[in-house]
C-alpha cells in the first residue's frame, strides 16, 4: 500500500524531469551514440518500469533508477550486437551465393570463378547416360530424387518399398555415375555437383 501512496503524489512526468539526466549519464558512461534516440527511449521505458515497481523499503529510488536504466541499455546493446552478427552472416551468405566459392590466384589476387547463372544447362546428355548406366530402380531414384527433388520417404511410399531400399538405389546409382570416366562427363563435372552426385 505504501508503494501506491508514494506513486500517487508524484506523476511520471515529474519523475522524468527530475531524473532524465540519469539516462544521459548512462548513455555517456556506456559510450553509446544515439542519433535516433532509440537508446534514450529504452532508458525512458526502463525508468517507467522502475517507477512502477519501486518499493521504498528496498532502497533509494535513485539507485534503483540507475540500476534499471543501465541494465536495460546493456540488454539493448547485446540485442543490437546479435542483430548485427545475423546481418553480417546473411551478407556473407549472399556474397558467397554470387560465386561458386571457387577461386584461382593471379599473383597475389584471388579471382572468383564465375557461376553458370543465366546459362541454360543441357541435362539431356546426362539423363541419356543415366538411362544407359542405371538399373530400373536406380533410374527411379535418379529421376525422382535428383530431378524432381522428392524426398526419400515420398519415393518409398510411392514405390511400396522401405526408405532403406530407396537409399540403397541411390548409393548404387552414385557409384555407377562416379565411375564414368569418359571425357563428356569430365566436362560436365559442375552439373554433376548440382545433382549431388559425389
Amino acid at each position: 500500500m505504501e508503494d501506491k501512496k508514494y506513486n500517487s503524489h508524484i506523476t511520471f512526468e515529474e519523475i522524468v524531469k527530475q531524473n532524465e539526466r540519469r539516462i544521459y549519464y548512462q548513455l555517456h558512461k556506456l559510450n553509446i551514440r544515439d542519433p535516433h534516440q532509440e537508446f534514450y527511449q529504452e532508458g525512458l521505458v526502463a525508468m517507467w518500469n522502475a517507477y512502477e515497481t519501486y518499493q521504498p523499503d528496498k532502497g533509494p529510488m535513485a539507485t534503483y533508477f540507475n540500476y534499471t536504466i543501465r541494465n536495460r541499455l546493456i540488454d539493448l546493446i547485446r540485442k543490437k550486437g546479435k542483430e548485427q552478427e545475423r546481418l553480417n552472416a546473411y551478407i556473407a551468405i549472399q556474397k558467397n551465393m554470387g560465386t561458386s566459392g571457387n577461386y584461382y590466384k593471379t599473383g597475389s589476387q584471388r579471382q572468383f570463378v564465375q557461376p553458370l547463372t543465366g546459362q541454360e544447362i543441357d541435362i539431356e546428355p546426362i539423363i541419356e547416360q543415366a538411362q544407359q548406366l542405371l538399373s530400373r530402380n536406380q533410374l527411379k531414384w535418379f529421376q525422382q530424387f535428383l530431378l524432381q527433388e522428392r524426398s526419400i520417404k515420398s519415393i518409398s511410399e510411392q514405390e511400396g518399398v522401405s526408405e532403406d531400399a530407396v537409399k540403397s538405389w541411390g548409393r548404387e546409382a552414385r557409384k555407377k555415375l562416379r565411375a564414368v570416366n569418359d571425357q563428356s562427363m569430365k566436362k560436365s563435372a559442375y552439373i554433376w555437383d548440382v545433382f549431388k552426385v559425389k
